[in-house]
C-alpha cells in the first residue's frame, strides 16, 4: 500500500501512531506551514510536521494545494489519507490515487461536518458519537461513507479524551478496511459498498471564539460543565468571579460534578484548577487561600 497523508495537529498525530502500530506508514506528510503561536507568537511547527521529522517520513507544507508541487504527487499512489487536515482539497489532486481520498472524521456523518465536531457532541450532551471513514469529494464532510464506529459519550469525555480516542478508532477502522476497499476494482465487484449521506440531515459546526468561552452563572449547571469540558484546551472557558476589590477574571481550567444529596437538587459544578488573570495555574484551594489572604 503507498499512501500519502494529509494532517496537521495532535489528531492527525495520534492517527499517524496508531497506523504506526499497525505497520502502515505514508510514504509522504502533507502538512500545512509553521504558524506564529502563543502570546509572543512564536514561529511553531505543526504537530504533523513533528512526527513526520521524528519518523523519518518526507513531508511538505504548501502554503496552498493549488500550488502544490506536482513532481511530489507523480507516483502512482493507492490511496490518499486526510484527518484533520484543515483545508480543503482541490478535486484534481482528490482524484490523483487509483482508489481515491479517504478521510477520518470524528463524528457520525451527516451529523457535524465542519470545524468542531467534538466540541459540539460533547456541548450538545449527545449521548453517543463516533468515527466515520468516508470518500473524499469537492464539498466539506460531504462524501460517500465506507464506514462507521460508535461509542458512548454521555459526559463521558473532555476534548483531548476524545480527540484521541476517536483518533485512534478511526485508524483501526482504516487498518481495518482498507483490504476489502483497496480489493475493489472497476472489473470486480467490491465487497466495501460507498454510502452516499442523508444530506437533509447534515448539521454545520461553526469555529469557536475566545467569547464563546465565557462562563454564564446562570446557566444551568450541566451546560456549564460541558462547555469545560468541550472548550479546553481552546478557546478555553472563563468567568468573572467577585473578589475583594472587584470581578477577578478567571480561567477554568478543570472541574467536576458533585452529585446532589437530595434528588431534587442539581448537581453541584466544582472547579479544579483555574488560572487567575495575570497569574499560573493553580488549584481551586489555592486561588480561595490566596484570595481570602489578599482581603
Amino acid at each position: 500500500m503507498k499512501f500519502a497523508f494529509f494532517g496537521t495537529d495532535e489528531f492527525s498525530v495520534k492517527v499517524l501512531d496508531t497506523l504506526k502500530e499497525a505497520g502502515l506508514l505514508p510514504a509522504l506528510i502533507i502538512t500545512v506551514p509553521d504558524q506564529p503561536k502563543g502570546r509572543k507568537m512564536v514561529i511553531t511547527p505543526p504537530p504533523a510536521k513533528i512526527w513526520a521529522e521524528a519518523n523519518g517520513i518526507e513531508f511538505i507544507q504548501p502554503v496552498s494545494l493549488k500550488n502544490l508541487e506536482e513532481e511530489k504527487l507523480k507516483p502512482v499512489w493507492d490511496f490518499f489519507l486526510v484527518a484533520s487536515y484543515g483545508k480543503l482539497i482541490p478535486q484534481d489532486i482528490l482524484a490523483i490515487p487509483s482508489h481515491g481520498t479517504l478521510n477520518i472524521h470524528p463524528s457520525l456523518l451527516p451529523k457535524y461536518r465542519g470545524p468542531s465536531p467534538l466540541e459540539t457532541a460533547i456541548l450538545n450532551g449527545d449521548e453517543e458519537t463516533g468515527v466515520t471513514i468516508m470518500l473524499v469529494d469537492a464539498l466539506m464532510d460531504h462524501g460517500p461513507i465506507l464506514a462507521t464506529e460508535k461509542i458512548k459519550l454521555a459526559d463521558q469525555y473532555n476534548f483531548s479524551q476524545l480527540r484521541d480516542k476517536l483518533a485512534e478508532m478511526g485508524a483501526k477502522l482504516v487498518v481495518k478496511i482498507l483490504p476489502d476497499y483497496l480489493a475493489s476494482q472497476p472489473a470486480r465487484a467490491s465487497k466495501i459498498t460507498p454510502q452516499a449521506q442523508d444530506h437533509s440531515q447534515a448539521t454545520l459546526t461553526k469555529k469557536f471564539t475566545k467569547e464563546d468561552g465565557f462562563i454564564d452563572q446562570e446557566t444551568p449547571v450541566l451546560a456549564r460543565y460541558r462547555k469545560i469540558l468541550a472548550l479546553n484546551p481552546w478557546p478555553g472557558t472563563y468567568l468573572d468571579y467577585p473578589g475583594p476589590k472587584g470581578k477577578i477574571r478567571l480561567i477554568i481550567k478543570q472541574a467536576h460534578l458533585v452529585p446532589p444529596e437530595r434528588d431534587k437538587e442539581e448537581d453541584k459544578l466544582v472547579y479544579d484548577r483555574v488560572v487567575p488573570e495575570g497569574g499560573k495555574e493553580m488549584d481551586w484551594k489555592s486561588f480561595l487561600n490566596g484570595l481570602h489572604s489578599s482581603k
